[in-house]
């Protein structure tokens, strides 16, 4: 058993001189075991040994040739030995680096802030609200443009069903060019926006 072992269970206690020479003395005594003889030879080389071995072996040796324990351990101090450290897993491990680097590109973002283009929060069709209106829009430009061709040809081609036809899908291409031209329009001018997005800008500010 090694006794300068950093790692031994209990209380380990400096060895003192006084401690030595009864060590010495126990590890030549008879009357004691062969166990307890070999850890008093040992210990008594050592520079630091458990307390409670030493005390089995006071304790084992004779009343009349054995120090008091007082004196025994006067003057010997207490060893104090800081546990190992834990290993992090390696989950442990890579969660520590993504919140890491989600703090360092946070503060990063909080440092350009100033100078980075803020995101058009106004963009067209943004919401739900704007693509189903603006479908509506599309359709009901496309339907009115249908039926505007088709009795204007009726009128001018005799009620001729071909025509008639004609006249509605030439009309429905026409709402949708003109639906097509606005859209360009209202994309291309910052200052116009549609209702929704308004109503979102007058909410934050």
């Amino acid at each position: 058993m090694s006794s300068d072992d950093p790692n031994q269970p209990g209380l380990v206690i400096t060895v003192t001189e006084s401690i030595r020479s009864f060590l010495l003395s126990a590890s030549n005594d008879r009357r004691l075991s062969e166990e307890l003889r070999e850890l008093a030879l040992t210990f008594s080389s050592a520079a630091n040994a458990p307390y409670k071995q030493i005390r089995s072996i006071w304790m084992e040796s004779v009343f009349d040739t054995r120090p008091g324990l007082i004196s025994l351990f006067s003057g010997s101090n207490f060893v104090f030995t800081s546990p190992k450290p834990r290993e992090k897993s390696e989950e442990l491990k890579e969660r520590l680096r993504k919140l890491k680097e989600l703090a360092e590109r946070k503060e990063y973002q909080e440092l350009v802030k100033d100078i980075t283009p803020k995101k058009d929060l106004n963009e067209p069709f943004s919401t739900y609200k704007d693509q189903i209106g603006f479908g509506l829009h599309v359709a009901l430009t496309m339907f009115t443009g249908y039926l505007v061709g088709y009795f204007a040809f009726r009128a001018l081609f005799n009620h001729s069903p071909i025509m008639n036809s004609a006249g509605g899908i030439l009309g429905l291409v026409f709402g949708m060019l003109l639906e097509t031209f606005l859209f360009i329009i209202r994309t291309s001018e910052p200052n116009l926006k549609s209702p929704s997005s308004t109503s979102r800008l007058k909410k934050n500010q």
